[in-house]
């Protein structure tokens, strides 16, 4: 099976390629190496990549329709596992254009390259940010998502309206994945853990908005990935239950499935500081902030669908998980984490 990794060098992608990998997958890994984020630990993960049998860099920019469309000529994929977006909640309020040319200009190149060359399946990555003004918890697909409260979330929602759109037009198999906060080693500098990690060892302080008021399904990214595997093996079929008089936005008379991907196990933001302090050993100073435009008070993931479909069942306790985190940012950045 060859399958397409988009955001290869990315948190997710890197890790996706190279369970992929390990399982014996030929693997072909794409990303732009922007820089979003540090594009040195974009490289560092690369550079772990590379030398493994089976995969194959392509440097490209997804928004390029031209490129986009002769890569997937050229390939002939038969999976592909799109994870390469621009991300971030609070960066989509200063740079909309990034998250317009990357979520959605490159998203429809993408679906265009599964069309026409053949793909089996598309795997794409959504976000727990489409759920937005929803207050009914735990979050599930089956709840509408029709108020985003960010560009980032409203592209998201797009993705999986366009992909939708694929799937009933021309029977594209395609399953959405909305992740729930993916925390672990080689995590993202702009992610909560990693700044915490980052300002604790350095004695600076830590921003905690909403004053701490905030709960996340904080997800290791070893269970993220092992359900992103599974999903990859289960192509979807149209649903016989899927009533046009009564539709279930969980649903579809298309192939097409959407799953939440957490740990469905939401943990306080203070609490979740106090297992990083306990990791670490020492003790953050906080400065507490107020809510930030286009943020969420609080997350948590129906996992029953996933469960049912694919035996999804995440295992790792929080405390192991920032240990994990903690143990490679040391290694990975030295002990004083500079």
């Amino acid at each position: 099976m060859k399958t397409l990794v988009t955001g290869a060098a990315g948190f997710i992608g890197f890790h996706l390629a190279s369970r992929l990998l390990a399982k014996g997958c030929e693997v072909v890994g794409l990303d732009s190496l922007n820089d979003y984020y540090d594009p040195a630990l974009k490289e560092a993960r690369l550079s772990r990549l590379l030398p493994l049998q089976g995969f194959r860099f392509v440097k490209a920019d997804l928004a390029d329709r031209a490129n986009t469309a002769e890569i997937f000529a050229r390939e002939k994929f038969d999976r592909v596992a799109h994870l390469a977006a621009q991300a971030g909640v609070r960066y989509s309020l200063k740079n909309p254009h990034a998250y317009v040319d990357a979520n959605l200009v490159g998203f429809v190149n993408v679906l265009e390259g599964c069309r026409n060359s053949g793909v089996s399946h598309l795997v794409f990555a959504s976000s727990s940010s489409v759920y937005g003004m929803n207050v009914n918890r735990p979050f599930s697909v089956h709840h509408n998502v029709d108020h985003p409260v960010s560009l980032y979330a409203a592209t998201k929602k797009s993705n999986e309206l366009l992909a939708h759109s694929y799937a009933h037009l021309y029977r594209l198999p395609v399953t959405g994945l909305r992740f729930f906060t993916v925390y672990g080693p080689w995590g993202r500098p702009d992610m909560a853990l990693f700044l915490f990690t980052k300002a604790i060892l350095s004695g600076e302080p830590i921003s905690v908005f909403n004053e701490g008021r905030m709960e996340r399904d904080f997800t290791y990214i070893d269970d993220i990935v092992e359900g992103v595997v599974r999903v990859l093996d289960r192509i979807p079929a149209p649903d016989p239950a899927f009533d046009t008089a009564h539709t279930d936005p969980g649903i579809s008379s298309a192939p097409y499935r959407l799953y939440n991907i957490g740990n469905n196990n939401p943990v306080s933001l203070l609490d979740f500081i106090s297992v990083i302090e306990d990791a670490l050993g020492k003790k953050a100073v906080k400065k507490l902030l107020p809510m930030q435009p286009g943020d969420v008070a609080a997350t948590c993931a129906d996992i029953d669908d996933l469960a049912r479909d694919v035996g999804f069942s995440p295992s790792t306790p929080l405390s192991e998980g920032v240990g994990r985190f903690v143990a490679w940012y040391k290694e990975h950045y030295g002990p004083q984490g500079t």
